[in-house]
């Protein structure tokens, strides 16, 4: 199965063009006020009316109360929600419940100790992205620009459905799908020139590096051969 590709952040015409044009599966919307990719409601709509039917829309939430997210479903009708926040797993499931939509739940990564949270949302969740755990004291839950060491998910069902971000970008998305066994990628501070600004040159490379290592993943896995890590 090809990987899947999400461009995260996006809040204009040209780059969420770009996104599309080059193929990405998924792009992301933020509606996290802190954020330098935040959207309105409003201007997403606008947004997402030049999306649907060429990519799955998913809008990006932290901690936000079910109220605020139907306001955001009403107005975007996203296929997705992302959950970037300290979301238990009985929201996850509440949500779900309530709006009948995708749910994406974002754990952050830093250490062993975090991997007990992926475990505890990962029959509740449709999708989990792992990301990189913020450092402490940052503002941004995610979009921060590093990765996290990916040997610490060597020990994971092989079979677990997960996404990964965090530091991604064109130099290093093909080694990160080879390390892990991550079903897609997603990229937001990777592919900008200053933050929140994205660059469509960079999202391009982004989308080309990631569908040339799922494609060379493949042959070699038809081949009989051993993916070097």
């Amino acid at each position: 199965m090809s990987v899947i590709v999400k461009i995260c952040g996006l809040s204009t015409e040209e780059t969420l063009d770009a996104a599309l044009g080059a193929g990405a599966d998924m792009v992301g919307f933020v509606f996290f006020a802190r954020s330098p990719r935040f959207v309105s409601p409003e201007r997403a709509q606008e947004l997402a009316a030049r999306v649907r039917g060429r990519a799955e829309i998913v809008a990006l939430t932290v901690d936000m109360t079910e109220e605020a997210l139907a306001e955001i479903v009403a107005t975007v009708r996203p296929d997705w929600l992302q959950l970037h926040g300290q979301e238990t797993p009985e929201t996850v499931a509440s949500v779900q419940d309530r709006f009948g939509l995708g749910v994406l739940k974002a754990i952050g990564i830093s250490g062993p100790a975090d991997l007990a949270a992926i475990a505890a949302h990962a029959h509740v969740a449709d999708r989990l992205l792992l990301d990189a755990k913020p450092p402490k004291g940052a503002v941004l839950p995610g979009g921060n620009g590093l990765a996290f060491d990916w040997s610490l998910l060597d020990e994971l069902d092989p079979d677990l459905s997960y996404m990964l971000s965090g530091g991604l970008d064109a130099g290093n998305v093909a080694e990160a799908l080879a390390r892990t066994h991550a079903i897609g990628v997603d990229v937001s501070s990777g592919v900008e020139s200053v933050p929140g600004i994205k660059d469509p040159e960079q999202i391009r490379a982004f989308v080309a590096a990631a569908r040339g290592a799922s494609l060379q993943a493949e042959t070699s896995r038809a081949a009989g051969l051993r993916i070097p890590t």
